[in-house]
């Protein structure tokens, strides 16, 4: 019987319910909102000369600062 209070006693603690369901929410609230206002403005503020970079990168830099922000949640 001592064995099995030792394995119940390893288990780890569960997360509270809003780290485990409120969280995850809000940041991919927050990470689509920014994903998708910033590439909206970098096509509504196109010049002319930039062509598809400008968007291109203004998404892909959206998107690696909404991952290096929100990713560990």
């Amino acid at each position: 019987q001592e064995v099995m209070d030792v394995e119940e006693k390893c288990q780890p603690p569960r997360a509270p319910w809003y780290e485990r369901h409120v969280q995850p929410c809000v940041a991919e609230l927050l990470g689509s909102a920014l994903f998708i206002f910033i590439g909206c403005l970098s096509v509504l503020e196109d010049t002319g000369g930039t062509g598809r970079l400008q968007p291109a990168l203004a998404h892909g830099l959206a998107l690696g600062v909404t991952i290096a922000i929100l990713g560990d949640i």
